[in-house]
């Protein structure tokens, strides 16, 4: 219900209770009145049966076979969660002398205006903005109300107006929050097994709390969740998870019992992740463990809407460094791993087998099944999994010295027997097989780690095969052959390079090259985007095709939707990669390719076919939530006893964010706050807030204009495949504001005769005749006046790439004289020639000097001033498998210049130099590539949309 009025005065905390109009100096006196007159009724707290192995008890833990000891109930503070597992249901009394209550279901009585606990959207907006888009701290909110409250006091208004009292009042509001609401809970684990002769090693009598929330909650919250309700469901397709094979195979097996006909199978889908927040003030680990279901679209699960959610913190048990590389401490950090997790998963059994009724998000119940899904994990993480030796596979059988040979897959039931007939060495130097360890699959019915273990683009292709492996193997391909003083100057050259490509719409750029040391995802996905024609000239032909074949791997199986044809292309380049990676070994750089990281590529085709396309189980999903899970919420904290803190955080940003998409659903946030109290006021007085346009709020950029962004996310469905428009607001008295002017600013000395020949086909547009065999004074003169703009901005569908989940992508495309106050920029673009065509055989090449708008008949046409680059052959080069261009010149050797209309645009095309075999000057820099090379790539590895159109 929404809350009484507020007077910002000494008595600062009102009573929340509809009706009663006492106020409260201090928590302690509200607490005590809530407690006495308006009580509320809890629910009982979750009880948690122990957890069973199939095979024998681990010997770290109790004799009953429960490894978790759970402590006491945290207090509720800035440091401790309370575990109480269900939010309190208020109780509304009436009748004489309040002695009778009514309770009201959260789910039935909801309405297009009830704004619980808020009490508008005003005030809802304020919450949200405060703690989840401004991050404000507690200081700075209270400073901010009070400015708020002294500029009403100011205009004689009533103080009651504070839409809050102080930042207390902000957060209890948030927490009053019903939706969403899954409370953290501990417990603490302890080693129970054997006692050393010598007396107990350190980490033996140290107790290692794991904090988490309830997955069962976490999921029903999911499915509940009404952003997913419109989600809707030739040649075979492999797009999102439940096009898998997987999943069928799983529905064949629960349909074997009666019992579970007519239910929804509900995957849940685990990731775990170790992240750190600060080195520099003392190493802040925290290892995080998130869930998902299968049920929702690839792009909504990376796009983070509310469908990947943290449900544990996981314990890091350390020791010393005498200790840390013993046996018998690795044993006991693996089996924490698998018996935490197993207990957290515990509430989700039951329904493994018995469906149960949930509420989903278009409002309807329906029975589920849940299921454990893929594990999103990096190769570390898939050999503590899948209870192997390093080093070996954890997919496979293939044994670790020789991973590319063809062997079987791994399977739960081998896996069972083999323990069972052999001795622990042989299944150690054999199979690479951890006897001891018990996977915490074996708990839960239809769950084989070994088959759920997720495909890694990011850890295991784009960090490992590419950068740590063939970036490292070309520096040592050069020392080997030119010796380390003329490697060291070839490596400075190809940073060079490196730091010369031009600039281009979302790509990160290294101004030194790739000498740097602390690399992360981003850096290796950017340096793969520039780094093949950095090569050309100073390695052989084998290794430029082995890195063709590589990056071709990843950016097919990267694609969005992925067809029979897709993995034939897959499976092509892995072939070709194997052939022409042979190099270096026949060269002596490596002796091996039984490379773990490496070897996974084989199993992409078998993991596309079960999980569907690898884009919505990649562990970037994971990588890129620890910031909003862990690092954001670690800086808000005061650093003392962080984890408490941040759990608080946490379940408040789920609040509010449930709360956003709640609302959405109903409609209640449609326009902004502004529009809707204007809405409010017109409605109450009509006439007196009608003036036509004079409250709509004013027209901005698009986002990223003036923060000189390149691209932005839109979340809006998939209305076009490509549109294209210039920006907002056109440059004033620094630009040209007619033809000659804009001539002169250009140095193009016809442009007034280019732009009466696109004038003319403006106006013939069903004229057949080449323009440059009709007489000149046919063309129409063009007087008036332009508008000269700095950028334009083209939205496309993009869904492969960073994109909203209808996969929309905006990307801003630069022709202004100075920009960041640096250079001029001059992108270069696509435009399309014939829509007939496929790919590069229906497009051009350009480069836009110019966006302008002039008016013929009245209306606006929005044009640009572009300079034509011809392709170079039909075909793209052999070795980079990239299409080249030249810069276009007229039939007087000059450059060819032209006007077209935008909306031939359809969008930002990037250009690398061929750089031949001269070293690049240190003076050439990134904004004079384009102008004093003579030969370009055009370069289909910028971005999955390019590598799309491009190829």
């Amino acid at each position: 219900m929404p809350r009484s009025r507020r007077d910002f005065s000494v008595l600062r905390i009102p009573c929340t209770k509809p009706g009663c109009n006492r106020w409260f100096k201090n928590k302690s006196g509200y607490t005590q009145h809530t407690n006495a007159v308006h009580p509320l009724l809890g629910a009982t707290p979750l009880h948690t049966e122990p957890s069973q192995f199939n095979r024998s008890p681990s010997p770290f833990f109790n004799g009953d076979d429960n490894p978790l000891q759970s402590d006491g109930a945290g207090e509720e503070n800035h440091s401790e969660i309370p575990r109480s597992a269900q939010s309190p249901i208020p109780a509304e009394f009436f009748g004489a002398g309040d002695r009778l209550y009514r309770n009201y279901h959260p789910s039935l009585t909801e309405s297009a205006d009830d704004w619980t606990p808020y009490r508008d959207r005003l005030e809802f907006e304020l919450a949200d903005y405060i703690f989840t888009r401004n991050q404000t701290p507690a200081a700075q909110i209270d400073h901010l109300l009070d400015l708020w409250a002294a500029s009403l006091i100011r205009a004689g208004a009533d103080t009651s107006q504070v839409l809050f009292t102080d930042h207390r009042d902000v957060y209890r509001t948030i927490d009053n929050t019903p939706l969403g609401d899954v409370k953290w809970q501990s417990f603490s684990v302890k080693y129970t097994g054997d006692i050393p002769d010598e007396g107990p090693l350190p980490w033996m009598t140290e107790s290692y709390d794991v904090w988490f929330r309830d997955p069962h909650q976490v999921v029903q919250n999911m499915l509940a969740n009404p952003d997913y309700a419109s989600e809707k469901r030739n040649e075979r397709q492999w797009q999102d998870f439940m096009s898998g094979d997987w999943a069928w195979n799983q529905a064949d097996q629960i349909a074997k019992d009666p019992a579970t006909h007519g239910s929804t199978f509900v995957p849940v889908i685990l990731g775990s992740d170790k992240t750190t927040v600060s080195v520099a003030t003392g190493q802040n680990d925290y290892y995080l463990l998130y869930a998902s279901i299968g049920n929702v679209r690839n792009n909504v699960r990376r796009a983070h809407r509310g469908a990947l959610a943290v449900v544990g913190f996981l314990a890091m048990p350390k020791t010393t460094k005498q200790h840390a590389k013993t046996a018998i401490f690795r044993r006991f950090h693996r089996q924490l791993f698998h018996s935490s997790l197993s207990f957290i998963l515990r509430n989700l059994k039951p329904g493994m087998t018995k469906p149960e009724v949930v509420r989903f998000g278009d409002g309807h119940y329906r029975r589920v099944i849940y299921g454990l899904g893929p594990y999103i994990a990096d190769y570390e993480e898939q050999v503590l999994l899948a209870c192997i030796v390093r080093s070996w596979c954890a997919k496979c059988t293939s044994n670790s010295k020789s991973l590319d040979d063809d062997n079987l897959l791994r399977k739960r039931v081998h896996t069972d027997t083999l323990i069972e007939e052999c001795d622990h060495g042989k299944l150690w130097d054999e199979y690479g097989i951890i006897a001891q360890l018990v996977p915490f699959t074996n708990d839960y019915p239809r769950a084989d780690i070994h088959e759920l273990i997720a495909p890694d683009l990011l850890h295991q292709i784009i960090k490992g095969a590419f950068k740590d492996h063939l970036v490292a193997w070309v520096e040592k391909y050069l020392v080997a052959t030119h010796g380390q003083a003329q490697a060291d100057i070839i490596l400075d050259d190809i940073d060079r390079r490196i730091a010369a490509a031009p600039a281009f719409s979302g790509l990160r750029r290294f101004p030194q090259g790739r000498n740097f040391k602390q690399w992360t995802g981003d850096d290796s996905k950017a340096l793969m985007k520039v780094y093949l024609p950095a090569l050309e000239g100073y390695v052989p032909t084998d290794i430029i095709r082995t890195f063709r074949a590589l990056l071709e791997f990843c950016y097919l199986v990267r694609r969005n939707v992925i067809t029979e044809t897709s993995l034939n292309e897959i499976d092509d380049a892995v072939a070709r990669f194997h052939q022409y990676r042979e190099i270096f070994k026949d060269t002596e750089i490596v002796s091996t390719f039984s490379l773990p990281r490496q070897h996974s590529i084989k199993h992409y085709n078998t993991l596309i076919r079960l999980f569907g396309a690898p884009n919505g189980l990649c562990s970037s999903i994971t990588e890129s939530k620890h910031i909003k899970a862990v690092k954001e919420p670690w800086r808000r904290s005061s650093r003392y006893k962080a984890l408490g803190q941040m759990l608080v955080t946490n379940q408040r940003l789920d609040k509010l964010t449930a709360s956003r998409q709640d609302f959405y659903a109903r409609g209640m946030l449609n326009g902004t706050c502004l529009t809707s109290v204007l809405a409010t006021l017109n409605a109450q007085a009509p006439g007196e807030h009608d003036d036509t346009g004079q409250h709509e709020p004013p027209v901005s950029s698009p986002p990223g204009e003036d923060e000189n962004e390149d691209f932005d996310i839109i979340d809006d469905p998939t209305s076009v495949l490509a549109h294209i428009e210039l920006a907002k607001t056109p440059q004033g008295t620094k630009r040209a504001r007619s033809i000659p002017e804009l001539s002169t600013e250009l140095c193009i000395p016809d442009l007034a005769d280019l732009v009466r020949c696109f004038l003319f086909e403006q106006s013939n547009p069903e004229d057949a005749r080449d323009p440059t065999e009709v007489p000149l004074l046919e063309f129409p003169h063009y007087r008036g006046r332009i508008s000269v703009f700095n950028s334009a901005s083209s939205t496309f569908h993009a869904p492969s790439d960073l994109s909203g989940i209808g996969g929309m992508k905006r990307e801003h495309i630069r022709a202004c004289p100075l920009w960041r106050n640096e250079c001029a920029r001059n992108d270069c673009v696509f435009v399309i020639t014939d829509s007939n065509a496929r790919g590069m055989l229906g497009m051009d090449v350009a480069r836009v000097m110019a966006f302008f708008s002039l008016r013929q008949h009245g209306r606006p046409i929005p044009c640009a001033v572009v300079r034509w680059f011809n392709r170079v052959g039909n075909a793209p080069d052999p070795d980079t498998g990239m299409w080249m261009v030249k810069p276009a010149f007229s039939a007087q050797n000059t450059p060819h210049f032209a006007i077209i209309h935008i909306d031939t645009i359809f969008r930002a095309a990037h250009l690398l130099p061929v750089f031949g075999t001269v070293p690049l000057s240190p003076s050439i820099k990134f904004h004079h590539v384009l102008d004093i090379f003579k030969l370009f790539y055009v370069n289909k590895f910028a971005d999955h949309h390019a590598f799309e159109i491009a190829s």
